[in-house]
């Protein structure tokens, strides 16, 4: 009998993403407290940015565009956000998106696998992607609890079950 697989990636769903920052932007400007304040979130290239005449209110629209990703199912963790800038007389907050697994990062998953988790499951790195192999499948359900109870910062999907 063949071996039982998944792959383990960090990707972010960039419809869901788009959808939560138009909610955010409509949230923005209806609300009375964001009423001549400049306050906006816009995508910049791949970059979402935030700009607003004071450090709170761009914290703030941080904040809603947030609240929106948690409610379409996005980890914060793929979100990675900077400081407020001031830039002339308004702040901007610059934020990115953190996709894929880095190589550093793929060995520390592998070695958890290893060191933690069922014997005769095997992790490989795959370019951005790990790819975890066994006999059983139990073991590949063992291995998913396992990376599920533990506290990374980046998001982890589990995807290709097979």
């Amino acid at each position: 009998m063949a071996d039982s697989s998944f792959d383990i990636v960090s990707k972010v769903e960039r419809q869901e993403v788009d959808n939560a920052l138009n909610q955010a932007a409509k949230e923005v400007s209806q609300r009375y407290d964001f009423k001549g304040v400049g306050a906006s979130i816009a995508w910049s290239g791949e970059k979402i940015e935030i700009r607003a005449n004071a450090e709170e209110r761009a914290k703030a629209v941080l904040d809603i565009f947030q609240s929106k990703l948690v409610k379409r199912g996005i980890s914060l963790k793929a979100l990675d956000s900077g400081e407020p800038q001031a830039s002339g007389k308004e702040y901007k907050i610059i934020s990115s998106l953190k996709e894929g697994i880095s190589q550093e990062d793929a060995k520390k998953v592998a070695k958890i696998i290893r060191d933690e988790g069922p014997k005769g499951v095997k992790a490989q790195v795959q370019g951005d992607e790990l790819r975890v192999s066994a006999k059983s499948r139990d073991a590949l359900q063992e291995v998913i609890a396992l990376l599920k109870g533990k506290d990374f910062d980046f998001a982890l999907q589990f995807v290709n079950y097979r």
